[in-house]
């Protein structure tokens, strides 16, 4: 899933190429402006859990919230052979 974003990413630099046009915001300005994108997302959720008066939990949080952030499967939601090999 990296390598088919990392080759979105180059070929819409090489199109940005060859039509002669910049991209719209510096690197470092357009990944912090994602990172906030992704935790904007999960205010919803959060929002709705404390409206219905449910209690904010950090294991609700790591299951619902943090894998939506940072794209890796809940420990609860992953399949058997889903953990990442152990080396060493």
């Amino acid at each position: 899933m990296y390598l088919i974003s990392l080759g979105a990413g180059i070929l819409a630099g090489i199109l940005y190429g060859f039509l002669n046009v910049r991209s719209p915001a510096p690197p470092a300005i357009a990944l912090v402006g994602l990172l906030g994108m992704l935790i904007g997302e999960q205010v919803v959720p959060v929002a709705k859990r404390l409206i219905d008066g449910a209690p904010l939990s950090a294991a609700w949080f790591a299951e619902e919230c943090q894998p939506k952030i940072t794209g890796l499967a809940s420990k609860a939601k992953a399949a058997p052979g889903d953990e990442p090999a152990q080396h060493g």
